[in-house]
């Protein structure tokens, strides 16, 4: 019964989108609550985005389609929008919600994007995968802070 769920939801995960992949040393799941929890080196895999944590937390609706994906514990990631840019950081926690495609990261944040040499480090930042915007908010005892490369132009 518990592989027919499992084969029951990552059908319907396939159907919203691209294949889903997860590997973890554990898994549990409530159908009737449409709580699907994987722990133990957990790693979520979608095309060229990857997420590594101790613990993943799939919330779906009543279709079975996925609606809040939390990962917590030593969460680190590579993702890539849809204009290609590439960031990879490390995050305590990391939230996506897939119909807004948007990713959430708490705590500890650091991202980087790797093809323009751009870097965020906060408490809390919010990456668009549509359109590749981001947002950043610092903790009461330690800034945002922004690195990137500027060009030194010779005219």
């Amino acid at each position: 019964m518990k592989y027919i769920l499992v084969l029951a939801i990552f059908l319907n995960y396939m159907a919203f989108a691209e294949e889903l992949k997860i590997k973890a040393n554990s898994f549990s799941a409530d159908e009737h609550k449409g709580i699907s929890i994987f722990s133990g080196d957990v790693r979520v895999q979608k095309l060229n985005d990857e997420l590594n944590a101790s613990k993943v937390t799939i919330f779906t609706d009543k279709k079975n389609q996925p609606t809040k994906f939390i990962a917590i514990g030593k969460v680190a990631f590579k993702l890539e929008t849809k204009k290609g840019a590439k960031y990879e950081g490390k995050a305590n926690k990391v939230i996506y919600i897939p119909q807004a495609k948007e990713y959430r990261f708490y705590g500890n944040v650091h991202l980087r994007q790797v093809n323009e040499k751009k870097e965020i480090i906060g408490n809390e930042v919010v990456l668009e995968i549509d359109n590749g915007k981001a947002f950043a908010k610092g903790a009461k005892t330690q800034p945002v802070i922004m690195i990137f490369d500027i060009a030194d132009k010779k005219e």
